[in-house]
């Protein structure tokens, strides 16, 4: 009886682990490259802080093939980042997101869920330069979706979003709408 208990038990286990999704992405890796406000909020994407070229080159190599930035051209990175992440076989875009000029908006959030959507199964790495503005996008499309204010905002949090003076913004707006 108890070996057929372990072997019902090891089913199980074997059957479920082929049900869970096998991400692509070295998360190993990518956690000892120590990039900002580092996040696997989903299977095949991260969102982070900006990284620097060479964890950049880490992301390729464990696994990333897009890059979605953030941050604003006028914002310097310190070096070309597109061209950095394309002379690695990356693809790279940009959706520039202002705090300051009301870039935490439906515009912003729903282009970003269309390129996450458009990746989808891919290694996707979003990022600004903390990863703050990633999880106030991902809580304005949480409220869109329908959720409340509070799993809305918590979601952005999970997703990046650590800043409290961003999230009482956030949860302004939203309260707003």
């Amino acid at each position: 009886m108890k070996t057929l208990i372990r072997f019902s038990a090891l089913s199980l286990i074997v059957l479920l682990s082929t049900c869970a999704p096998i991400s692509t992405l070295d998360l190993e890796v990518l956690r000892a490259a120590e990039i900002n406000n580092f996040r696997a909020p989903q299977s095949e994407v991260l969102s982070t802080g900006q990284p620097s070229a060479d964890q950049l080159r880490v992301m390729a190599n464990s696994g990333v093939r897009h890059i979605i930035s953030l941050r604003p051209q006028e914002e310097d990175t310190g070096f070309d980042e597109q061209a950095v992440v394309e002379s690695l076989g990356m693809t790279f875009t940009r959706i520039p997101v202002s705090v300051a000029e009301g870039g935490i908006n439906i515009e912003n959030a729903q282009s970003l869920q269309a390129l996450l959507d458009q990746y989808s199964g891919e290694g996707v790495a979003v990022h600004c330069a903390t990863g703050n503005r990633v999880g106030a996008l991902i809580s304005v499309a949480e409220f869109a979706d329908g959720n409340n204010i509070d799993s809305s905002i918590s979601e952005g949090a999970r997703w990046g979003m650590t800043s409290e003076r961003l999230q009482g913004i956030v949860r302004e707006s939203l309260v707003d709408n």
